[in-house]
């Protein structure tokens, strides 16, 4: 096993329940791919498409009024995982496409994710993806410029 595999580097937010959090939500799944040198070369739209359709599937079915979601991106050389925790009920489903107009986000990250699931949490439910990330794409978190990344990343103010 390599020593990256030890290591994780975690990313947080909390988006409150409006339409403008889907957007900021990719804009900061984005700048952490970015800061994880993980856009060229990698499958960084699969993960902003997937975040953006975890996001609305939260904000339109598990995100009660008054409350919010949190993102948390996690990255630890062999895979990139996506989770959006709510605290609404329910557990959420791929729903047949003759279902109607909506409800297929979820048969899209089944698409683009390497692996996707439902954990329970109280109150509450944790959707996330998974991608793997090729020998090639790797980032070494303990090398001494990444580990500087995150230290500035870690003094940014939460609603930046």
């Amino acid at each position: 096993m390599n020593a990256t595999s030890h290591h994780c580097v975690i990313r947080e937010r909390f988006f409150r329940r409006d339409r403008q959090s889907v957007p900021a939500a990719r804009k900061f799944t984005h700048r952490a791919l970015a800061d994880w040198e993980l856009v060229e070369g990698f499958r960084s739209a699969d993960v902003l498409l997937c975040v953006s359709e975890l996001s609305t599937n939260a904000l339109l079915h598990g995100v009660p009024l008054g409350r919010g979601f949190r993102l948390f991106l996690r990255y630890g050389g062999d895979v990139v995982r996506a989770e959006v925790h709510d605290s609404g009920p329910g557990v959420p489903r791929i729903v047949d496409a003759e279902d109607g107009e909506g409800g297929r986000g979820l048969l899209l990250v089944a698409a683009f994710a390497d692996r996707w699931g439902v954990s329970e949490r109280n109150p509450g439910k944790v959707v996330w993806c998974e991608f793997d990330v090729r020998p090639e794409e790797r980032v070494d978190p303990l090398h001494p410029a990444f580990r500087e990344r995150a230290k500035v990343w870690t003094q940014l103010t939460p609603g930046e």
